[in-house]
């Protein structure tokens, strides 16, 4: 597990969570799934890419947009996942975007143990 996709959307605090949980464990890469506003705002790191959506879409369409954008990008055969910030249609279309592109998932969190699979 070296690849972490993360929602970046609406809850307060919760990109700061996201930085921390990609600050704490040594990812090979780090997708970040949110609209142009998180793009704009949040700090990427060098060994991240932000795919951006508009979370407003409809939900089949927001499916099919981020399968689209994450197709031949992941290497592994499973993803950690980390859904701590957005909300259930936003996280809904992540993880049946990586379904469909036949990628297992394991849910990360920051714990006060540090970065660990829950």
């Amino acid at each position: 597990m070296t690849e972490l996709i993360a929602c970046l959307s609406s809850g307060k605090g919760t990109w700061a969570h996201v930085a921390k949980v990609i600050e704490g464990y040594p990812w090979e890469r780090v997708f970040l799934v949110g609209d142009k506003f998180a793009r704009e705002k949040f700090q990427v790191r060098p060994n991240t890419e932000f795919i951006e959506v508009d979370f407003s879409r409809f939900l089949t369409e927001l499916i099919a947009d981020v399968k689209s954008k994450l197709e031949g990008k992941i290497k592994g055969l499973e993803v950690g996942v980390n859904l701590i910030s957005g909300e259930g249609k936003e996280h809904m279309a992540i993880l049946a975007a990586l379904l469909k592109l036949g990628i297992g998932v394991r849910f990360v969190a920051l714990t006060p143990k540090g970065v660990q699979e829950i």
